[in-house]
């Protein structure tokens, strides 16, 4: 997973010093930092992701990166690398965005006829909180603007969100 953070009371309003934002890699399953590369803020993260994932051996991994991180020259890289995506399109990408925004709403609509897609449901319960997942993936891409851009893109996906707090 590749993520920017900024660190609280890193700032210094003294010497006018912004605070330290970073770029960060870690495989979750191993609770493990890989790396990481300083920024200057939030919009340097397109810059800075670039060079954290030279550091890095991809092959075989599957680098997830939020919507900062979806750009096809990122793609591509991770390609390269022999490594494989999940990026998360938002307004950054709005063609993108609204091509698979719009894909998945008349699917579900229309209770997904006819068309291949896989589903999958997690439920978590803690921090005084219950949170629904609900996975959604298909092939087609035939609805996407120039997918040919997205080098290594094999399949769409939307992630519906649902949590409740118990009363």
């Amino acid at each position: 997973m590749v993520d920017g953070k900024t660190s609280r009371g890193s700032k210094d309003r003294k010497q006018g010093k912004s605070p330290l934002h970073l770029v960060s890699s870690w495989a979750c399953a191993n609770r493990m930092v890989l790396g990481y590369e300083a920024t200057t803020g939030k919009l340097n993260e397109i810059t800075a992701i670039p060079k954290l994932l030279e550091l890095l051996k991809l092959k075989g991994c599957i680098v997830t990166i939020d919507a900062m991180g979806c750009q096809t020259a990122i793609a591509r890289q991770i390609i390269e690398q022999k490594g494989e995506y999940v990026l998360g399109p938002k307004e950054n990408q709005p063609l993108l965005y609204e091509a698979v925004d719009d894909y998945f709403t008349i699917a579900r609509n229309d209770g997904f006829k006819n068309i291949k897609y896989g589903y999958a449901e997690e439920i978590d319960k803690g921090h005084g909180r219950m949170e629904i997942r609900r996975h959604w993936i298909c092939e087609n891409l035939s609805t996407l603007p120039h997918p040919e851009r997205w080098e290594g893109l094999r399949n769409i996906g939307m992630v519906e969100r649902e949590w409740e707090r118990p009363a």
